[in-house]
C-alpha cells in the first residue's frame, strides 16, 4: 500500500519534470526512535526559546509540545525530501520549483494515503539536518517533511479546529 501511494505521489508534476523528490520509508524501531529524541530536541529549543508567544498561542488549541511519541509508535514514517540537484554520473543537473513540486507531490501522497484507508500526521521539525544524518542523505537532498503513517488509534483525538467556508477560500470571476 505504502509503495502504491508514493508510486502516486511520483506523478505529481515537476518544473521541467525533473521530479525533484525522494521518499524514505522508515520501519525500523531504532532508527524511528531517533528520529523521535532529534527531533523533540529541536522541538523543545523551539517552544522554549525560538517561537514567538504569538506562534504559541496559535498552536494552544492544537495541544500540540514538543513530545512527538507518534514519530515511534506510528508503524511508518515516510520522510520528504527536495533535491536542488539530480546527481549523475559525470555532473549534475539543477532542478527548478523544487520547494512547489514537492509540495505537490507531498499534497498527492497524502492524499493517496487517506484514500487507501491509512492515515497520516505531518511534522516539519525546524531545523530538520538531523533528517539527512541519520538517514544519510546526500548533500543534494534537504528534508521538507516527516510523515507518520499507519492504521488509525482508537484512541486517536482529532482536534475540533475547524475549517474556512467555501466563501472564506475562493473568489470566482
Amino acid at each position: 500500500m505504502i509503495e502504491d501511494c508514493i508510486l502516486t505521489a511520483g506523478t505529481a508534476p515537476s518544473g521541467a519534470n525533473r521530479q525533484p523528490w525522494h521518499f524514505v520509508v522508515v520501519r525500523r524501531p531504532e532508527v524511528k526512535r531517533a528520529i523521535r529524541e532529534a527531533a523533540e530536541k529541536e522541538e523543545r529549543a523551539f517552544y522554549a526559546r525560538r517561537a514567538p508567544d504569538e506562534w504559541l498561542e496559535a498552536l494552544e488549541p492544537l495541544g500540540t509540545g514538543p513530545e512527538k511519541p507518534f514519530l515511534e509508535t506510528a508503524p511508518c514514517l515516510i520522510v520528504v525530501f527536495a533535491k536542488s540537484y539530480n546527481s549523475h554520473g559525470k555532473g549534475k543537473t539543477k532542478n527548478y520549483y523544487v520547494t512547489e513540486s514537492v509540495g505537490i507531490a507531498t499534497g498527492i501522497l497524502i492524499t493517496a494515503i487517506h484514500r487507501s484507508g491509512l492515515v497520516s500526521l505531518t511534522h516539519t521539525p525546524s531545523p530538520m539536518g538531523f533528517l539527512s544524518r541519520i538517514l544519510d542523505r546526500p548533500g543534494n537532498e534537504r528534508p521538507f517533511l516527516i510523515l507518520a503513517v499507519g492504521y488509525p488509534d482508537e484512541t486517536a483525538m482529532v482536534p475540533d479546529i475547524g475549517r474556512k467556508t467555501l466563501r472564506d477560500i475562493v473568489t470566482f470571476r
